[in-house]
């Protein structure tokens, strides 16, 4: 978590660090992958196939890391 999280961002007091480890706790069971399970992420995702619609990218943890799934046409 600190090397990527903590690492990345200036913490400007106590409030700022929950809501940012808040955001963090939310993002990395369900986006975070992991090579031990097969480049999924510990709460696994669907494989949307690309007639589904575009990819778009959305920002998690406050723009520091970035989650990117298909926009249903």
């Amino acid at each position: 978590m600190r090397r990527e999280c903590l690492d990345h961002v200036i913490v400007l007091g106590e409030q700022h660090l929950h809501r940012i480890l808040k955001s963090y706790f939310a993002y990395y069971p369900r986006s975070r992958t992991h090579l031990s399970l097969g480049k999924n992420a510990p709460e696994p995702r669907a494989v949307h196939p690309p007639s589904m619609g575009e990819i778009v990218e959305l920002p998690e943890v406050g723009g520091l890391h970035h989650r990117y799934e298909r926009l249903a046409t």
